[in-house]
């Protein structure tokens, strides 16, 4: 079965792939072209075409925060004086280390981010003074994790 979109087709070997590299992005080529039953030049030749497609980007390894005693995620809705202010505000969220994600939304907040805290202590600080401190930030709403249920990517 293929899947196609404006910018690339993928096949059924095409999802062997993204799927074993998506469980362990250090997999061998060559243990990856033995399940699929290709050679490990062509599975070079596939990476090559989902990258410059823009469908893959890259690989990463995944920090485990908790070692380095980061224990406190949280969501914040941050509220806006007006539109105008998201882009400085934006600005200067990333500024700030701890703030994961930012995402522009519909509804009530006109921000959404993730941050990823030591502690609550560490939480309630960096909400008082650096994030509720940015100009045109006129409230913010915080939500944290207990613990998080459910972490994937799109499934292939």
């Amino acid at each position: 079965m293929k899947t196609t979109n404006n910018n690339i087709t993928i096949d059924g070997i095409d999802k062997k792939i993204l799927r074993a590299l998506m469980q362990d992005a250090r997999t061998p080529v060559l243990e990856i072209a033995r399940q699929v039953g290709i050679s490990g030049a062509a599975i070079h030749q596939r990476l090559r075409k989902l990258e410059k497609s823009k469908l893959i980007a890259g690989s990463k390894f995944v920090i485990n925060p908790k070692v380095l005693g980061y224990t406190t995620m949280a969501f914040v809705g941050i509220y806006l004086d007006k539109a105008m202010s998201n882009p400085e505000a934006v600005k200067q969220l990333k500024k700030i280390p701890e703030v994961l994600e930012c995402h522009y939304t519909t509804g009530n907040w006109s921000i959404l981010i993730k941050i990823l805290c030591k502690d609550n202590e560490h939480l309630m600080h960096l909400l008082n003074n650096d994030i509720q401190s940015i100009a045109g930030v006129s409230r913010t709403e915080t939500f944290i994790s207990l613990d998080q249920q459910i972490e994937r990517q799109i499934k292939i």
